[in-house]
């Protein structure tokens, strides 16, 4: 027990490290052509598996404040107010604090305490041998998938919509197989480790970009200089294209992670 506890206080620290090293240097980000993937969430979504909630969320908390201090020492956008008390309240007064204080550091923290649930219940759906639960999960994700991909060649402008729909069906079949057989060849960590990889991705992507239309809807409007009726269609561009793609980055980095530590310190 002593042991598992040193254990969990290291890759807290390593993990915290790494977080503020991948929020301030180019690290944080991965090219994908037209956009770029965020993957600061992967370490705090890797410390809430294999530190436990209450850590994951003290590594959100973190996340959240790398968040905070680069949006207002470094704003990067014009939308950067979102992230920062400091900003916002030059915008709205108190109320903008509250706002950005809630949107900086609510999402990132359920990032760290999600994923270590989302793990746990697909690893005993899998260990029950639910196939009738765990085909509706898996088809539910390779759909999701298959979307994502749909409109990352459509902004890409690859071939007709019928040879997009058909790239994307046939890569979501492939995926959708792969983990099949994962579960069938008694490999429930690594299909849960995939699933809290996205669990912990959208739970970002949904929070932070749901509370900018619910919170700053207007503000959000005139820092791109569109419409207030146009938001919720940019909100739901971001969320199809660059959420399922994070997604799809994090299930690949922590289900590979995951395989290694587990040999090191097993998930409880």
């Amino acid at each position: 027990m002593r042991n598992q506890k040193t254990i969990e206080l290291v890759l807290t620290s390593i993990f915290s490290a790494v977080i503020v090293i991948m929020a301030f240097t180019p690290l944080g980000y991965i090219p994908l052509v037209v956009i770029n993937a965020t993957i600061i969430h992967i370490p705090v979504i890797i410390g809430s598996l294999f530190c436990g909630p209450k850590k994951g969320a003290f590594l959100g908390f973190v996340f959240g404040f790398t968040s905070f201090l680069k949006s207002t020492l470094m704003p990067t956008s014009l939308s950067a107010f979102v992230f920062s008390p400091v900003l916002a309240s030059s915008l709205l007064g108190i109320t903008g604090v509250f706002r950005s204080l809630f949107i900086c550091f609510v999402p990132r923290i359920m990032v760290g305490i999600l994923p270590y649930f989302v793990f746990i219940g697909v690893r005993n759906l899998l260990k029950r041998n639910n196939k009738g639960g765990t085909f509706l999960l898996n088809l539910a994700i390779c759909g999701m998938l298959a979307f994502g991909i749909e409109i990352f060649l459509a902004k890409m402008e690859v071939g007709s919509m019928a040879v997009r729909l058909t790239v994307a069906v046939v890569i979501a079949a492939v995926v959708f197989a792969a983990i099949s057989k994962s579960v069938s060849g008694g490999k429930p960590a690594l299909v849960s480790f995939i699933y809290a990889g996205i669990s912990g991705a959208f739970v970002n992507t949904l929070l932070v970009m749901g509370s900018i239309y619910f919170l700053y809807k207007d503000a959000y409007a005139e820092a791109l200089s569109i419409g207030a009726n146009e938001v919720l269609g940019v909100i739901g561009g971001i969320i199809s294209f660059n959420g399922v793609i994070e997604a799809t980055v994090a299930a690949i980095i922590v289900s590979g992670v995951g395989i290694v530590l587990q040999k090191v310190k097993p998930i409880e």
